[in-house]
């Protein structure tokens, strides 16, 4: 292999294609699994809620969206699914940047000091990282594993992720829990989760006020 090549093939570039592929993989699988047992599902007991928000804290980092999660717990735990699901998406928030630590986060850290333009830019947004979090969490449309690793590779406090992950995730979070509650078909909640006028709604206006609000802080970060 080219040696060019391989140098950029580094553990947070694997990681960066693995979470862009898997979730759209297993988005499918989660379907058609919460399809085709849903009476089996609907009979869960509390401590199996538990096991199963332990095992989505896992996969979560990587594999499973929280959205397509708050859809399914949502359906099944109407209102009850909420803790849940903040524990799936701190949790995933957490593994991800303990994972990049451990693999190598002061590689890509040396690759950005290596370009000026991009260190410079990256210091000058460090200062306000809360509110880029804050906003890019605020986006349906923005994978949230791979934000995850974003922002655990450029150096961003961790109660700062944490934070601004959670304010991000609360708005798109409740939203699903709440499309979910209110479906009657599992199979026609998870085709077209945002059939209804009033979700789309606030689906655009999360994705409208994500991107404003990304654009004023870093506008004014690079001033």
């Amino acid at each position: 292999m080219n040696p060019y090549i391989r140098s950029k093939i580094t553990g947070p570039a694997i990681a960066g294609v693995l979470l862009s592929i898997t979730p759209v993989v297993f988005t499918s699988v989660l379907t058609y699994y919460a399809v085709v047992y849903e009476k089996f599902i609907a009979e869960f007991t509390g401590w199996e809620w538990a096991l199963i928000t332990l095992v989505c804290t896992i996969t979560s980092a990587a594999l499973t969206p929280p959205t397509i999660l708050a859809l399914i717990f949502g359906y099944f735990l109407g209102w009850n699914a909420v803790l849940p699901i903040f524990i799936i998406n701190l949790g995933g928030i957490l593994l991800i940047n303990l994972l990049v630590h451990w693999i190598d986060h002061d590689r890509f850290l040396k690759f950005l000091r290596r370009n000026p333009k991009a260190q410079s830019v990256l210091d000058r947004i460090r200062g306000k990282e809360l509110e880029v979090i804050f906003f890019a969490k605020l986006s349906p449309i923005l994978p949230f594993g791979l934000t995850n690793l974003l922002f655990a590779l450029s150096g961003a406090r961790l109660k700062n992720i944490l934070l601004g992950g959670f304010l991000g995730m609360t708005p798109r979070s409740l939203l699903a829990v709440w499309s979910g509650h209110e479906a009657h078909e599992i199979r026609t909640l998870l085709d077209n989760p945002n059939s209804s006028l009033w979700t789309q709604v606030v689906v655009i206006g999360l994705i409208v006020v994500s991107i404003a609000g990304l654009w004023q802080v870093v506008r004014r970060a690079l001033r």
